[in-house]
């Protein structure tokens, strides 16, 4: 019987990232095994709806207007646009459809322009995901009256070290967004990245963080720092392989039925790695060319991926 565990100490946490590999590994994988087919993989696609001119300061990210990345402004896409992109993912396995827009927090007229997006991506079979910035509770609350199935908002970091990647916002903004959300009854999604020059320590507070939520995330993505030139952190040393799967696997074991996603970075992974974080308890992609503003490996490439390993969508 798996055991849910919203009480997790961070020194609990660090042993498990001090096991040796191979047992971390086993664990993992045992518990995933138990709650998941540990050969099926959703499969999900990201569009991004509105690109650039985002005020915070992230330090990792090409859509801030603090930092001169040379990604262009876009306005928001129109519903049509959005819509037919959703088709295409969806003709092509992916069976959730997340939507972007970089903005610190959306408008109430902004959020108005994506429920058409949301109601048409919905009525097409899909599950609906966005990712739009803070939310206000009652913000939220029309989210799930539109049929909005997840909300992305990413803790990125421990609280601890938060304040060296952003200076714009508090960690405490992104968990009361998250607050907001769980409170609609809206699916959270929910996770961090790597490569942000963090310690182990750090990736094990900014687990313990999303564990100890008062419900796990539904959804909790891990992304690889794809450096980008003219931010900050534009030459940050990344992480080994084994630090990144063992994150993973940590992961799995801290929130067992959570679907835990690789996303960005999955272009520097080789088959070998993912194969790895697959076995340690990711069980979600990102799917298509292209995510956010970064590249992403294509369907094909995927799919190839997939039948190498036996996997099924």
């Amino acid at each position: 019987m798996i055991e849910i565990r919203n009480n997790w100490h961070l020194d609990e946490i660090n042993a498990l990232f001090e096991m040796p590999f191979n047992d971390l590994l086993f664990m993992a994988h045992s518990i995933h095994r138990e709650v998941f087919d540990p050969n099926q993989v959703q499969v999900s696609s990201l569009l991004n709806i509105k690109t650039g001119a985002c005020p915070e300061d992230c330090s990792y990210c090409s859509q801030s207007s603090k930092y001169d990345t040379g990604l262009e402004r876009e306005k928001l896409m129109d519903v049509d646009l959005v819509l037919q992109q959703a088709q295409e993912a969806k003709d092509k396995g992916a069976t959730r459809f997340c939507m972007g827009a970089a903005w610190r927090n959306p408008t109430d007229k902004s959020l108005d322009k994506v429920i058409p997006m949301i109601q048409g991506v919905k009525a097409m079979g899909m599950e609906t995901c966005v990712t739009l910035g803070m939310l206000t509770p009652t913000q939220a609350d029309t989210l799930k009256e539109a049929g909005l199935d997840y909300y992305n908002h990413n803790i990125d970091t421990s609280k601890e070290h938060y304040g060296n990647v952003v200076s714009t916002r508090k960690f405490q903004d992104r968990l009361d967004t998250l607050d907001a959300v769980y409170n609609a009854g809206i699916n959270v999604c929910s996770g961090g990245i790597l490569g942000l020059g963090e310690t182990q320590v750090d990736r094990a507070s900014m687990l313990q963080s999303l564990s100890n939520l008062e419900a796990h995330p539904d959804s909790v993505p891990i992304n690889l720092l794809v450096p980008i030139p003219g931010t900050p952190f534009e030459s940050v040393e990344p992480p080994s392989e084994s630090e990144f799967v063992r994150t993973i696997a940590v992961a799995r074991v801290l929130m067992p039925k959570a679907v835990v996603r690789l996303s960005a970075g999955r272009l520097e992974m080789g088959e070998g790695m993912q194969a790895l974080c697959f076995f340690a308890g990711a069980n979600s992609i990102f799917y298509g060319e292209q995510l956010l503003t970064t590249d992403n490996p294509s369907a094909g490439d995927d799919q190839a991926l997939f039948q190498r390993l036996g996997i099924n969508r």
